[in-house]
């Protein structure tokens, strides 16, 4: 991927900012007040600041990610804890907290799949994806430098061992790319066991046979680079060369701005929801009376203020087949020989002669 930063120098870059500054009061002043608010949310950002050509701003997915945290806030609510009798009453607690941990990475899974539409030329695939742990995929990651590797596709149908599911594959059928995400709400827990190793294993398997995959089982979507990131919630800093991303950087996997600020207020919020549910449970827990516990309030923050409408179209999600059919021999079905074949334009051919296996790192500075 190409970060499309601005050429300009800086100085022609504030100059630039203060010129459409000056004109957007003008404009303003002239505008009748009903429209004051929408024209200063849609001009806040200079176009000389942007890096890509899709944004996605707060208010416009707001309603759905309030949706998002009311479902996890009750899934949270509704687990039944079971007696324990070293945590004792304040076994419910303890359930909370477990539950969190749960349902913050799914929650996360499904923020990053709405922000994904404001992107058109993304596919997203997030529903009971299982890539085969093909064997010979397996020994060739285990066995050689990760950075070798970046010339060799594998056939999806090979010999297996096992499956792995990731949190979500996003393709860019612009630039014939793919990603296998990895969401985690903290790599803290991680330390230096062997698991994140494990998991880097077999998401570097994975996407030896992504290519093929895709092909086979998903209408003929063809890609020739793949990147495997392991995205932190937690933000903590990042190390791309390691196939490690943090939350923030998240613009620059889905190519829309605005992205990671759009899951910063996510985080924020949900944190705020979880934190009153945690002081009501511990209260109880503790005998103090419930009339002091704050009833739950409508959470916002400055950054929400700052955002306007949402730019971009909506894009094409694929759906995985079942499970039973998504390994079948032809892996797709017949009726879709002609609907599905590549437009006129398309460039790539089938296979293609290079592919590109690697961190999500290799991708950006190609």
């Amino acid at each position: 991927m190409t970060n499309l930063h601005s050429s300009s120098p800086r100085g022609e870059v504030l100059r630039a900012a203060t010129a459409e500054s000056s004109h957007d009061h003008a404009v303003i002043a002239s505008t009748p007040r009903r429209h004051f608010a929408h024209r200063l949310a849609v001009q806040s950002e200079p176009p000389t600041l942007r890096r890509y050509p899709h944004i996605v701003l707060y208010p416009e997915v707001e309603t759905d990610f309030d949706l998002l945290i009311e479902k996890a806030i009750n899934s949270i609510a509704e687990g039944e804890p079971v007696e324990d009798e070293i945590l004792g009453h304040y076994v419910n607690v303890a359930s909370l907290v477990r539950a969190v941990s749960f349902r913050e990475g799914k929650l996360l899974e499904q923020a990053v799949e709405r922000l994904s539409k404001a992107n058109p030329n993304l596919v997203v695939l997030m529903q009971s994806i299982k890539l085969p742990l093909v064997k010979a995929a397996i020994e060739a990651v285990a066995g050689n430098d990760w950075r070798h590797l970046e010339e060799i596709r594998l056939d999806c149908e090979a010999p297996a061992k096992g499956s792995y599911t990731p949190d979500l594959i996003v393709v860019n059928r612009r630039r014939h790319s793919a990603f296998i995400l990895d969401l985690k709400r903290s790599l803290a827990s991680y330390g230096d066991t062997s698991r994140l190793e494990e998991l880097k294993l077999k998401m570097m398997a994975s996407a030896m046979i992504l290519p093929d995959w895709l092909y086979k089982t998903q209408k003929r979507i063809m890609v020739d680079t793949v990147g495997v990131a392991i995205v932190d919630g937690a933000s903590r800093p990042s190390d791309h060369a390691a196939g490690v991303w943090a939350l923030s950087e998240i613009d620059d996997l889905l190519e829309i701005d605005g992205a990671a600020a759009c899951m910063a207020e996510l985080r924020h919020r949900f944190g705020r929801r979880v934190q009153q549910l945690l002081e009501t449970e511990a209260r109880r827990a503790l005998g103090i009376g419930q009339s002091a516990s704050p009833p739950p309030v409508a959470v916002s923050s400055p950054l929400s203020s700052r955002f306007g409408a949402l730019r971009g179209e909506g894009r094409l999600i694929a759906r995985c087949e079942p499970e039973d059919e998504a390994f079948g021999s032809d892996g797709f079905d017949a009726a879709d020989d002609t609907a599905d074949e590549p437009d006129e334009d398309e460039r790539t051919s089938w296979p293609p002669e290079r592919i590109r296996v690697g961190f999500a790192r290799k991708l950006l500075d190609a």
